[in-house]
């Protein structure tokens, strides 16, 4: 019989909680259904960020092109570069592990 998830007061207790709890020992993920949650808007945090003048200015002449706003412009900078750099890291690690099975197919 799974444990009974406990009753949270905040979002942070509950983050608390599952960082020290094996979620196995409460859920049945075998019975579990996928689902989409199509209106769920991610979170987003407000940082501060120094750049050079001349590269603002670039930014906004780039953003202006496209017509949107230049913080939005350099959240798809951003996101499309983290994405080049997993799948770098991805290809790296699926190289690696050929070379392992490689040699220990030897």
């Amino acid at each position: 019989m799974k444990k009974k998830i406990p009753q949270f007061r905040s979002e942070e207790e509950e983050r608390d909680f599952w960082q020290s709890h094996d979620s196995t020992e409460y859920v049945d993920w075998k019975s579990a259904e996928r689902l989409t949650l199509a209106n769920l808007k991610p979170s987003v945090k407000t940082i501060s960020l120094r750049l050079p003048e001349s590269m603002l200015e670039e930014l906004k002449l780039l953003a202006n092109k496209r017509d949107v706003p230049y913080q939005s412009l350099v959240k798809v900078f951003l996101s499309d570069r983290i994405g080049q750099e997993l799948m770098v890291k991805q290809r790296h690690i699926k190289s690696v592990q050929r070379i392992a099975n490689k040699a220990g197919s030897r």
